[in-house]
This record gives C-alpha cells, sequence and structure tokens, in this order.
C-alpha cells in the first residue's frame, strides 16, 4: 500500500447465505483510492456496487459475510484491515461517519421521519466533535450552508418531509460531510433528482471535495456524471472489477465488450438522429451456482468458445494504470488461459497414469 493511498481493497468477497445456497455477490473486487483522488465504481444494478461500499463500513446485511481485506490509513490505528474490527465495536465507530462517511441512494428514506433535520445531523457532531450542544448545532447549521440549504436556521428544525428532493439531498450530504472525513462515499448521489439539481450536487461535491482534500468513492451508472467526476474509473460486472483505467483514457479506449456496450448505449452529440443506441442483450445472471468461465459469456458478442466459457479471466495491466479481464480483447489473458489449459491437461494425464498404475500396486499388495 502506497504512502499517498487511502484505502486498499483486496480480494474482497461477500457471500449471501440463502436457502439455494451462497450466493457469492462480490467476487474478488481489487481497488485502491489516493488521497484526494475520486474513483468511480461502474456497472448496471445488481453487480455488487453497493455491497462493496457497504463492506468497508460493515454495514451490509447480517446475512452477508465479507472476506478479504480492506486496508484503511486510519489517524489513530494507522494501517487496519476494517474486516478484522468488531462491525460493533470502539474502533470502527471511530472511524465510521468521522473518517469514512457515506451518502446513501435515497434521500427520501435515508432520513428518520420521527426526527428534524437538525437532530439527524447533530448525532454525527456530538458523536465525533463534541459533546457541547450550542457548539454541536452551530457546526451542523455552518455545514447545511455550505451545502447551500437556504435560511438554514428554520430548516434546521423542519422534518424530513417538509425538505424537496433536492434540498433533502444537500441535507445528507451535509450528513455525511459534517465531520470532514478523509474518505466519502457517494453511492448513487444524484438518481432520484431531476438534471438541473443533479449539475448543482455534482459542483457542489467537486467544491467540497477542493476545500476539504477528501477521497471519494463515487458508485454510479452515469457514464456522464463519470465523465465529470472522477479520475480513475473501475467498471464493475457480475461482483468483479473487469476493467479500471483513468477515466480519459477509458473513454478514449475501452477495451472490454462489456465497457464498450456501456459506452455505445449513451447518446452522443452530434450523432445521426435516426441511429439506433446499443444495447446489451440479456440481464446481469444471479450469482448463484455459477457456471465455469467468464461472467458475461452469455451477453458478449466477443466470446471465444473453449476459453471464454471454460476459464475465468482475471485483470492483468495493458498500459499505464489500464487493467482488463477479457481473453477476447487482451492477448496476455489469452496466453495464461492457454497456459492453465496446458498445466490442467498435464495434471489431468498424471491423474490418469496414477490410476492406471493403481490396479498394479494392488495386484502387488495382494500377492505380498
Amino acid at each position: 500500500m502506497d504512502k499517498d493511498t487511502i484505502i486498499e481493497v483486496k480480494d474482497l468477497r461477500v457471500n449471501i447465505a440463502m436457502p439455494e445456497g451462497t450466493l457469492t455477490a462480490v467476487r474478488g473486487v481489487n481497488f485502491e483510492i489516493g488521497k484526494g483522488e475520486t474513483l468511480g465504481l461502474v456497472g448496471e444494478s445488481g453487480c455488487g456496487k453497493s455491497l462493496t461500499s457497504k463492506a468497508i463500513l460493515g454495514i451490509n446485511d447480517r446475512k452477508c459475510t465479507s472476506l478479504g481485506e480492506i486496508i484503511f490509513d486510519d489517524i489513530d490505528l494507522g494501517r487496519v484491515n476494517l474486516l478484522e474490527l468488531n462491525p460493533r465495536g470502539k474502533e470502527i465507530r471511530n472511524i465510521r461517519g468521522k473518517q469514512i462517511s457515506m451518502i446513501f441512494q435515497e434521500p427520501m428514506v435515508a432520513f428518520s421521519p420521527m426526527y428534524t433535520i437538525g437532530n439527524q445531523i447533530n448525532e454525527a457532531t456530538m458523536l465525533h466533535i463534541t459533546k457541547d450542544k450550542k457548539k454541536s448545532k452551530e457546526i451542523s447549521l455552518a455545514m447545511m450552508k455550505k451545502v447551500g440549504i437556504a435560511n438554514a436556521e428554520k430548516r434546521y428544525n423542519q422534518y424530513p418531509h417538509e425538505f424537496s428532493g433536492g434540498m433533502l439531498q444537500r441535507a445528507l450530504i451535509a450528513m455525511a460531510l459534517v465531520c470532514n472525513p478523509r474518505l466519502l462515499i457517494a453511492d448513487e448521489p444524484t438518481t432520484a433528482l431531476d438534471v438541473t439539481i443533479q449539475a448543482q450536487i455534482l459542483e457542489l461535491m467537486r467544491d467540497l471535495q477542493k476545500d476539504m482534500g477528501m477521497s471519494i468513492l463515487f458508485i454510479t451508472h452515469d457514464l456522464g456524471t463519470v465523465a465529470k467526476m472522477c479520475d480513475r474509473v473501475a467498471v464493475m460486472y457480475l461482483g468483479k472489477i473487469v476493467e479500471s483505467a483513468p477515466v480519459r483514457e477509458i473513454y478514449k479506449r475501452p477495451m472490454h465488450p462489456y465497457t464498450q456496450g456501456l459506452m455505445g448505449s449513451v447518446h452522443k452529440i452530434g450523432s445521426v438522429k435516426e441511429e439506433r443506441l446499443f444495447s446489451i442483450e440479456g440481464t446481469v445472471p444471479l450469482a448463484l451456482n455459477l457456471p465455469p468461465g467468464c461472467g458475461f459469456y452469455e451477453r458478449c458478442t466477443k466470446r471465444i468458445e473453449g476459453v471464454c466459457n471454460y476459464y475465468n479471466p482475471e485483470l492483468v495491466d495493458v498500459g499505464e494504470d489500464h487493467k482488463i479481464a477479457c481473453f477476447a480483447a487482451c492477448e496476455k489473458c489469452l496466453e495464461n488461459a492457454k497456459l492453465a489449459k496446458e498445466e490442467e491437461l498435464k495434471k489431468q494425464a498424471e491423474e490418469e497414469r496414477l490410476a492406471a498404475e493403481n490396479p498394479k500396486r494392488k495386484k502387488t499388495g495382494g500377492k505380498r
């Protein structure tokens, strides 16, 4: 882990116990985020983006089991594996909300309807900053004003149902940022908002990032938002990262068929009106009792029979900070698959040889 890296996720797997078996929703995710950097995590609904982000904070459902390593550069503990901490212990509580905060998908359900907005923002300041109620209120009001909530003193005593969607999203951002976190996880923060409010919220987040110097994990399925917000992009499919690169590189030279499909499904300025947008056929399969091979095999237009449906590609370097997991687009991936196949054939031949020799050994043992 580099000294400029604030968090590093290594081989993260999230298993969910179900009556039908174990569903592996996240299957070996690897990424890192530098200090002051924004990483975009992109993919269709159901690919494991939210489970990955919640695993960092240890707030997934009890049915979920997280394995692997999440190394965080904690101010007090130094580099610590968050998955080894008790999810209800003092150490993770000192990190959660204070050093790592999260903006959830739906602002309408993120707040409790029973308490005022000010009361809920105060909960974070009272827990992590000060026990003085007057000082806590001052900090909360200052952050509400900073995120653009007009007449903050009045809004402070109002309930969530008295806020519009855009204003409620601003309040949610205020609650996430009131403790000046070092890492902000933004889980599709503009999904429920109209286009005008979306632009305002994104501009606000960029300005606050510059002022506070924080890192951001930005989770979305909107590639237009990614181009505006992120420094690097990690494309996720069926619980795995299939391609990662700097944002300019991935827009200029997308290599994975899934990434190319996502790019092709976005309307481009200047395109012919009658030209149809590209559509990726099918849906993300359920990560339960998956067959061997690449998870994108059934939907891929460039699949290689006998390879893609037999081996699972791993991320390999194909350029400066550009990684891809695809046999059809990467010679190195294909070479690794051939080597794996040769190794498997050798192992199979050895097992057959031993099986052929085994009766002779039994026969010899009988004579003795």
